[in-house]
C-alpha cells in the first residue's frame, strides 16, 4: 500500500490557505480528473478520489486542525481502519461534494452532476456516533486494541437494508423516472429560469417501495448492540478525536453509513505526569542523599529504573532519562522521562536528631559566591 500524500500537496495549496482557496483548488482538481472527462482512466479516477479525500479533511475546521497537528494518523488512527474519505466510493463523493459545483448541472454538462443523471439521486447518510475511550499511559505508550459495545442502527438483515420486502419489492419512481430530481422551468422578468430539486414523490431516492419489509417497517435499519474493535495508535493524547469511517449508524434504504468518532481520555497515572511526549516524575530525596550522593529508584512506563544522585545535588535539579517518555503519534521520535529532584526537610525531629543537626551548625556550609551564582542561574532558567 502506497503512502498517502500530504493533503495540501494534493490540492496544491499552502498550509495557510483559506477555506475559499481550498474549495477553489478542489473544484479545479475535480474538474480536471472527473471520470466523465477521463473515461476508463484509472489514474485519473484515483486522483479524483484523492482530491475528494483531501477536501473532506481540509474543508472541515475540526478535521483540518487534527490533521495539522497529527498528520494522517490523526485522521486514520493507525492501521485499524480510521480514515477520512479514503473509503468513499465514487457515488459517495458525488453525494457529499456535488454541491461544490453550484448544484445539479453546474458542472457544465458532465453526467456526474447534470440534472436527471444517475448521480442526481439522493443518497441517505447515517448519523455519526460518538464514544469516549479511556486509556492508561501504558496503553498510550504502546497502542492498544479496544473492544466496545455500542447501540447503533444496522442494516435490516431481512431486506439487506433496502426497506423493501425480500429486498426486491420496489419500483422506479414514475414522477422523476428514477433520477431522484425534478426540473422546473419558470418565466421571470429576467427570462427563463430553470431549477432542479429533489423529487417530492420518492424523496430524491429514485425508487418507491411497494411492499415494505415487515421487520424494519420499510426503513431498512434496526437498532441493535454491536461490538466494535478499535485499534488505537501509540502516542494519542487527551482530547484527540479519531474517526472510524463507516462504523457509525447505518442509513435508511441502503445509503452511506455514518462514522464512529472516538474521543480519547487519559486516565491519571499514580506517579507520572504527562507534558506532551515527555513524562515527569517529582522525586523527594533526603538531605544525606543530596549531600553525599546515592541511587534512586523511579517509576517508568515499563516498570522501574535506577538513577544516580551525584554528591552535592541541589533542589530543583532535573535528571533526564532519554527515550523513556511517550512516542509521537506521527512516529517522529519518543519523549523523555524527567526526574525533578526536591530535598525533603524533616518537619518533626527527635531530641537526638535535633542534637546531631545542631552540631552541624558549626560546620562551614556557606556556599561561595561562584556556587551561589551557578545555583541562582539555574533557578532563573527554570522560570523563564
Amino acid at each position: 500500500m502506497s503512502e498517502k500524500r500530504d493533503y495540501y500537496e494534493v490540492l496544491e495549496v499552502a498550509k495557510t490557505a483559506t477555506a475559499d482557496e481550498i474549495k477553489k483548488a478542489y473544484r479545479k482538481k475535480a474538474i480536471q480528473y472527473h471520470p466523465d472527462k477521463n473515461p476508463g482512466d484509472k489514474t485519473a479516477e484515483e486522483k479524483f478520489k484523492e482530491a475528494a479525500e483531501a477536501y473532506s479533511v481540509l474543508s472541515d475546521p475540526d478535521k483540518r486542525a487534527r490533521y495539522d497537528r497529527f498528520g494522517h494518523a490523526g485522521m486514520e488512527g493507525g492501521a485499524g481502519g480510521f480514515g477520512g474519505a479514503g473509503g468513499m466510493s465514487m457515488e459517495d463523493i458525488f453525494s457529499h461534494f456535488g454541491d461544490i459545483f453550484g448544484g445539479f448541472g453546474g458542472f457544465g454538462g458532465f453526467s456526474g452532476f447534470g440534472g436527471g443523471s444517475r448521480r442526481g439521486k439522493r443518497v441517505n447518510r447515517g448519523t455519526d456516533l460518538r464514544v469516549r475511550v479511556k486509556l492508561t499511559l501504558q496503553e498510550i505508550a504502546t497502542g492498544v486494541e479496544k473492544k466496545i459495545k455500542v447501540k447503533k442502527y444496522v442494516a435490516c438483515p431481512d431486506c439487506k437494508g433496502t426497506g423493501a420486502e425480500n429486498g426486491t419489492a420496489s419500483e422506479t419512481c414514475p414522477q422523476c423516472n428514477g433520477s431522484g430530481v425534478v426540473t422546473q422551468v419558470r418565466q421571470t422578468i429576467l427570462g427563463t429560469m430553470q431549477s432542479t430539486s429533489p423529487c417530492p414523490k420518492c424523496g430524491g431516492e429514485g425508487r418507491i417501495i411497494t411492499h415494505k419489509c415487515p421487520k424494519c417497517n420499510g426503513e431498512g435499519i434496526l437498532k441493535e448492540d454491536e461490538v466494535i474493535s478499535l485499534n488505537i495508535p501509540a502516542g494519542v493524547s487527551e482530547g484527540m478525536q479519531l474517526s472510524m469511517n463507516g462504523a457509525g449508524n447505518a442509513a435508511r434504504h441502503g445509503g452511506v453509513n455514518g462514522d464512529l468518532l472516538i474521543l480519547v481520555q487519559e486516565e491519571p497515572h499514580p506517579d507520572l505526569l504527562r507534558d506532551e511526549n515527555d513524562l515527569i516524575y517529582n522525586a523527594l530525596i533526603d538531605f544525606p542523599t543530596a549531600a553525599l550522593g546515592g541511587t534512586l529508584e523511579v517509576p517508568t512506563i515499563e516498570g522501574k529504573a535506577k538513577v544516580k544522585i551525584e554528591a552535592g545535588t541541589q533542589p530543583g535539579k532535573v535528571l533526564r532519562l532519554r527515550g523513556k517518555g511517550l512516542p509521537s503519534v506521527n512516529s517522529y521520535g519518543t519523549g523523555d522521562l524527567l526526574v525533578n529532584l526536591s530535598v525533603y526537610v524533616p518537619e518533626n525531629l527527635s531530641a537526638d536528631e535535633r542534637k546531631k543537626i545542631e552540631e552541624l551548625r558549626t560546620a562551614n556550609f556557606t556556599p561561595s559566591r561562584s556556587v551561589k551564582d551557578r545555583i541562582f542561574s539555574k533557578l532563573r532558567h527554570m522560570f523563564e
